[in-house]
């Protein structure tokens, strides 16, 4: 019986100790010649030298990709209706352009009025906060010499924080056209691959192998996006009740930001301390959005969504900072949000596969 990708045993203290020498023994071709290592390393290397340079045709591909799987499961309920493939990928794609333009209009009003705030912020802090007077000051020093110091160089704040997402919104076109042929391929390339494989035996295991990847991938995407979507309307029910105003905006600001897991919570809470000062009046009652969007997330992040895919998926969360680290420099904010979904989809794939399946129990959490 075939075991399932999220039914992986973790050895605990009560295993018996195996003795290193055993392993070696044991060691696969793979691990025995030096060569076929330093190709695999020469690959691997080339291949993340191609993702740096052309980062802007393979960001909207993958991220293209990222959503094919999230839709699948929607694609699949429309063809059960008797809706053809390409009526259902447009009502996808239409669905998901009304929700980021409608989303985007929403937000960009508040969100203008809040950074029309921040000159007078810094003062606003400096009187709540007096007993931070001095780091206060050196951070408005440096927000300073970045924002105005250089100004003449063509060098501002609203720049460096743009940068990062450069790639995302000059490539939304070509992910939308991307993704509207892939939801309308369906299974071709799975079909083609299968015609190429000459037993039989290898085509029905192929077959079974893509179902469940692509399964598990989309019932992990949808769970996390159903999450991610409750912790927003959460948050923005409490930003609103708490007297901060513009629910849509921290609402959707909690949704992006709890992709990025950890990094991501962190910078929220610092976010959230920021404009609870600069919206609230008293001081103690200043920290409630703060505390609030803490509490939505350490309930989500440590009872609800384990209940729903620890047992069944777990990532080691050393990797998780670095895969965060490295894709937000490879390929900025967007990168950082695909972090954890790419690396997710290398841990199914690798459980699925048994020659990889020593690397799915590494990436393991």
């Amino acid at each position: 019986m075939r075991k399932s990708i999220f039914s992986g045993t973790v050895p605990t203290s009560k295993a018996t100790p195996v003795d290193i020498s055993d392993l070696t023994k044991e060691a696969g071709p793979f691990t025995a010649d030096p060569k076929l290592v330093i190709l695999a390393c020469l690959l691997i290397l080339a291949s993340l030298t191609a993702a740096y340079v052309a980062a802007e045709i393979l960001l909207p591909v993958i991220l293209a990709f990222v959503l094919k799987l999230l839709f699948q499961p929607g694609m699949r309920q429309l063809e059960r209706l008797r809706v053809p493939r390409p009526l259902a990928a447009l009502t996808v794609i239409l669905t998901l352009f009304g929700l980021i333009v409608g989303l985007g209009a929403a937000v960009s009003g508040p969100a203008s009025s809040w950074a029309g705030r921040l000159p007078e912020g810094i003062e606003r802090l400096q009187q709540r906060l007096h007993f931070l007077s001095k780091p206060i000051q050196t951070f408005q020093n440096f927000m300073h010499q970045i924002d105005g110091g250089q100004a003449d160089a063509g060098f501002n704040l609203s720049a460096i924080l743009l940068q990062g997402t450069q790639h995302f919104a000059s490539g939304l076109f070509e992910t939308i056209l991307i993704l509207f042929f892939l939801l309308i391929s369906g299974d071709t390339f799975l079909r083609r691959t299968v015609e190429i494989i000459p037993r039989f035996s290898d085509k029905r295991q192929m077959v079974a192998l893509s179902q469940q990847v692509e399964q598990d991938i989309s019932a992990y995407l949808v769970t996390i996006t159903f999450m991610n979507g409750l912790v927003g309307l959460a948050t923005g029910t409490a930003m609103w009740a708490t007297g901060l105003g513009d629910p849509i905006l921290w609402g959707v600001l909690a949704f992006v930001l709890n992709y990025v897991p950890i990094l991501g919570p962190f910078a929220g809470v610092a976010i959230f301390v920021f404009v609870g000062l600069l919206g609230i009046d008293g001081t103690w009652t200043a920290f409630l959005p703060a505390g609030l969007y803490l509490l939505i997330h350490l309930i989500e992040g440590e009872i609800v969504t384990p209940m729903l895919l620890a047992r069944r998926f777990t990532l080691n969360p050393v990797l998780v900072i670095l895969s965060l680290i490295f894709w937000f420099w490879m390929w900025g904010v967007p990168g950082a949000i695909l972090a954890v979904p790419m690396l997710a989809i290398l841990k199914i794939i690798c459980d699925e596969i048994a020659p990889l399946n020593s690397m799915g129990h590494f990436l393991e959490g």
